[in-house]
């Protein structure tokens, strides 16, 4: 009991730290928010107004911006912490590195998954989704973000030692991505619909299950190689 104890307060330790340094540089966390709401925006400007098109339309807009969104704040999952030699701390000290890099991939997604997750459901609205489908649009968007922050980490991580990451960073993420792009599209447009969601939301589970027993790992291990 003694070293799940221990892995648990590093766990959270990770978690504070992270959260603590990011209210020191709110940009990094806020700016795939505001860019989330510029393009949700000013994706109806684009087109003819008519609330069924925009409707219609809705699903595909919330998911590319969701994942566009994400993409912003991934570059900085490991950077920093790579300069100050915060990462080889963790990969020398007793606590499973596996743990301490989860860690931080939580807290990327409290940063930015789920507001992105909780502001979906407005901008789905905005674009001709009726109230009532506001609470079924959020699960699918809940569990994509958890998700796409989980392959994130696996590539950021792998990108940590490239010049030019960021662009590297968008090229692996992406392919990855269209699982749970074309599922998640697929449970936004049921719920908005007002039918059962249930296939698109399993199988976006699924996934989730998947790289939150996988992730870890293979995100650890490919920060391990960029150190060495």
């Amino acid at each position: 009991m003694k070293p799940l104890a221990s892995t648990a307060t590093a766990f959270a330790s990770v978690v504070k730290r992270d959260l603590l340094q990011a209210a020191r540089r709110p940009g990094e966390w806020l700016q795939p928010l505001a860019f989330f709401v510029i393009v949700t925006v000013l994706f109806p400007l684009s087109l003819d107004p008519e609330m069924a098109r925009l409707r219609y339309l809705a699903p595909a807009a919330l998911w590319v911006a969701l994942l566009l969104s994400s993409l912003l704040a991934l570059e900085f999952l490991f950077r920093e912490d790579a300069r100050d030699g915060t990462l080889e701390q963790f990969a020398l000290s007793a606590q499973p590195f596996a743990a301490l890099i989860f860690a931080k991939t939580a807290t990327h997604w409290l940063l930015t998954g789920l507001p992105l997750s909780l502001v979906g459901p407005l901008a789905a609205i905005s674009l001709g989704a009726p109230p009532e489908s506001a609470l079924p649009v959020l699960w699918p968007l809940l569990l994509g973000s958890l998700s796409m922050s989980l392959i994130g980490s696996i590539c950021a991580g792998l990108t940590l030692g490239a010049r030019r990451g960021g662009a590297l960073l968008s090229l692996l993420v992406l392919p990855l991505a269209m699982p749970t792009l074309v599922f998640g599209a697929r449970a936004v447009q049921l719920a908005i619909a007002g039918e059962g969601a249930a296939g698109p939301l399993y199988l976006l589970g699924a996934l989730t299950v998947l790289g939150l027993t996988l992730a870890p790992l293979a995100a650890a291990a490919a920060v391990r190689i960029s150190l060495e």
